[in-house]
């Protein structure tokens, strides 16, 4: 199948299944899995943390941030289409007693000081305690310029609040800024970075922090039912999505911008091609056409998008070039009749 619904779709490669085959491994739980250990020590070192800890997801990773930088009855600020916010089950409300205070996105996806200096909550027992700002970097396949980063933790400091990075995405940034990693890293108190997306590892998220928050985190993992054992098996193929995947990163914005290119040809079909910074195409699709039918009809011909009439479409390492042109093909036919 081609499939443009998510970059979580990814498949492990060959070297990343033979690594997991010959994994070493331990207890994780009692500290035993030589790759769990290894993994988490080289990337919190890489990206200038003092730990690291392996999740099993991108929303468990994100929970344990909250969990661990914020008391019950604390809230974070954060957007208001931040996914820690909005798609991942109001976990840090249910399960944290963490009050989520959304802020209104700007276009570009960053979210106002000004607007962020009205939320913070006075020091009175009648409000929750405001802790923490939790931002996301990409955000709908957008990406937050430097500056804004740096003013961003200027204020945060100014305030007194921690700063999180929700990085499911962060290397996609990274990467369309032409930047090295820890130029965007630097300015956060904790980060999340998931495996399983465009760096294309099967499973796992990680969390990283501060030697003491890390703890916390560690902690809250196994409250939560995250406490893994031999997870070093997932860790292998872990490490080779950020060793060898990052690069291939420009290749998937290469082939976003040639979807967006060839589907804003197609009657129907609107791109703005300004906003196609990543791996992700935002396509308006006419009232005339039926995109649900046009989805079914896709499907047939091995094509899986995910119906709407403001249709995200996003590459991957399982589509080329020549996956585009079929799908493009395929589009131009059955939208006509």
């Amino acid at each position: 199948m081609i499939d443009f619904r998510s970059d979580t779709v990814t498949q492990p490669c060959a070297k990343m299944r033979d690594a997991m085959a010959n994994a070493v491994v331990g207890d994780d739980v009692y500290g035993d899995d030589p790759t769990v250990n290894e993994l988490e020590n080289w990337t919190a070192k890489r990206h200038g943390f003092e730990a690291a800890l392996f999740c099993s997801s991108g929303t468990q990773a994100n929970l344990l941030a909250l969990m661990s930088h914020c008391q019950r009855g604390d809230e974070y600020l954060c957007g208001q289409q931040a996914h820690n916010y909005k798609f991942e089950g109001g976990g840090a409300a249910v399960l944290g007693s963490i009050q989520p205070q959304p802020i209104e996105n700007e276009k570009d996806g960053s979210l106002s000081l000004e607007k962020l200096a009205r939320a913070i909550k006075p020091d009175d027992p009648h409000f929750a305690r405001t802790t923490l700002i939790s931002i996301e970097n990409t955000i709908n396949g957008k990406v937050l310029p430097l500056d804004y980063l740096s003013s961003l933790k200027a204020f945060a400091e100014h305030h007194q609040l921690k700063l999180h990075l929700d990085g499911a995405r962060v290397y996609n940034a990274a990467t369309a800024l032409d930047v090295d990693i820890t130029e965007i890293v630097q300015h956060f108190d904790s980060m999340t970075i998931c495996l399983s997306k465009g760096l294309g590892a099967p499973i796992g998220s990680l969390l990283l922090g501060s030697s003491e928050l890390i703890k916390q985190a560690r902690r809250w993992r196994k409250v939560l039912g995250g406490g893994m054992r031999q997870a070093g098996i997932l860790c292998a193929a872990a490490k080779i999505a950020l060793t060898d995947n990052i690069a291939k990163l420009k290749v998937d914005h290469r082939n976003a911008k040639y979807l967006a290119e060839q589907i804003n040809a197609i009657d129907g079909f609107e791109v703005n091609l300004n906003q196609v910074a990543t791996n992700m195409v935002f396509v308006k699709v006419a009232e005339h056409i039926d995109i649900a039918v046009l989805a079914e009809a896709l499907k047939v011909k091995g094509i899986l998008i995910a119906p709407n009439r403001y249709m995200r479409l996003v590459t991957h390492l399982g589509i080329d070039q020549s996956a585009i042109d079929s799908f493009i093909t395929e589009l131009k036919t059955l939208s006509r009749q």
